[in-house]
């Protein structure tokens, strides 16, 4: 099985004027098709291929990992965003923000203050499994 780009859930210039639609291009035509497109190479005749994507994910590492968390992670972050959409949270996701860190405002001081480990902070969240693991730390 090869992966393909997925398609928006709105139009590209849907998010203006907070995400324009040259950025949106530039990072959902450019960015993620390059990261469906390098994974498809690297999981070409390897265990890995025929896989589904959350699979690979969980058992991979290195370039097929990065690959492979990055298409998950572009694909998760366009599903998160909509038009007219905003505000704060509530129900079941600001019950886990508020046990989790205390706080909406503690959370997003956390991401925030872990810019220069963003990739890593957003695999940790995204790998909920590995979490429960012995060893496990998350980076913040």
């Amino acid at each position: 099985m090869s992966f393909e780009l997925p398609a928006l859930p709105y139009a590209k210039d849907a998010l203006a004027p907070h995400i324009s639609a040259e950025t949106l291009e530039y990072h959902y035509g450019k960015h993620h098709q390059a990261y469906v497109t390098n994974l498809n190479n690297l999981i070409k005749g390897s265990p890995f291929e025929g896989k589904t994507l959350e699979a690979i994910v969980k058992e991979s590492d290195g370039g097929i990992f990065n690959n492979a968390a990055q298409v998950w992670n572009h694909t998760f972050y366009w599903h998160c965003l909509a038009p007219n959409a905003g505000g704060e949270p509530t129900g079941e996701v600001l019950t886990a923000l508020n046990n989790a860190f205390g706080s909406v405002e503690a959370f997003k001081k956390t991401v925030h203050r872990s810019g220069d480990q963003k990739l890593r902070l957003r695999l940790d969240l995204a790998c909920e499994e590995r979490r429960r693991q012995p060893g496990y730390r998350l980076y913040v």
